[in-house]
């Protein structure tokens, strides 16, 4: 894909934290999700590109995320998505974006890479020396969606993960569902053995949240503690008593749709 096909102007980024309930909901990490200018949601962008060439527009994606984050001084971790055809591919694979980000000057060791199987990886021993790669230099390897993907088991296996990131419909009524409860608590005791770190997502009441920490997990993610906003990055809610700073969400969206608005782009 040429350059004129994937211009920084097509698309742009927004950032939801990853918190640690443990330490007062402190950002742990931020998570960079693909926008439309208008404001248009990753699963339209994404479409798009699929008809493009996405591997290019996957990677364009992730520099673009270490670009803002860089510019915004970010201070925790930043997660970015890569695609399971990107895994491991020779011009827009991790290595790319580790090279990105060490052209940019921001910290390789503050990178998270989630992987999530919802498409086979299509050469696995290059992926898995790929994420050899990433380790070494300090990166994080995520897999996203656990619960929901391709082949949740074997990657554990494969992958040998850093974070395992549990899926929202393993989540959702997590307080009034001993089934859920109990499956997450399993998880959890597997995950301490491997010493694999949990990211429990789509959080959205306080009573999903307590349960969850009952269970052991900390790191959380959903609108009960922000919603994504564009190129910012929002602080969770201090009691984060229902979907944090809508106050501050609005503000932050008009002022960058106004900055859209200015021809050129």
């Amino acid at each position: 894909m040429s350059d004129k096909n994937i211009r920084e102007c097509d698309f742009t980024i927004a950032f939801q934290p990853i918190v640690d309930v443990a330490s007062e909901s402190r950002p742990f990490a931020y998570e960079a999700l693909v926008r439309g200018l208008n404001g248009e949601g990753a699963s339209k962008i994404l479409a798009e590109a699929r008809t493009k060439d996405f591997q290019a527009f996957d990677s364009s994606c992730r520099k673009r995320a270490v670009e803002l984050a860089q510019r915004l001084k970010l201070s925790s971790h930043l997660s970015v998505n890569i695609s399971s055809e990107a895994v491991g591919h020779a011009s827009h694979g991790l290595i790319s974006t580790l090279d990105a980000a060490r052209t940019i000057g921001f910290p390789e060791e503050k990178l998270i890479f989630e992987i999530s199987e919802h498409r086979a990886i299509n050469d696995l021993c290059r992926a898995k020396d790929e994420i050899s790669v990433c380790k070494s230099r300090g990166s994080l390897i995520a897999y996203d969606d656990f619960g929901a993907g391709y082949n949740c088991i074997a990657a554990l296996l494969e992958i040998r993960p850093d974070i395992l990131k549990i899926d929202m419909s393993l989540i959702r009524g997590i307080d009034t569902d001993i089934r859920r409860r109990s499956i997450m608590s399993a998880i959890h005791d597997v995950c301490s053995r491997l010493h694999i770190a949990i990211i429990a997502e789509g959080i959205e009441t306080r009573q999903e949240m307590d349960a969850l920490r009952a269970l052991g997990v900390n790191l959380m993610q959903g609108y009960y503690f922000a919603r994504p906003i564009i190129e910012h990055l929002p602080m969770p809610a201090p009691d984060a008593d229902g979907p944090g700073i809508e106050r501050e969400a609005r503000a932050v969206e008009n002022k960058y749709q106004t900055a859209r608005d200015v021809p050129g782009c």
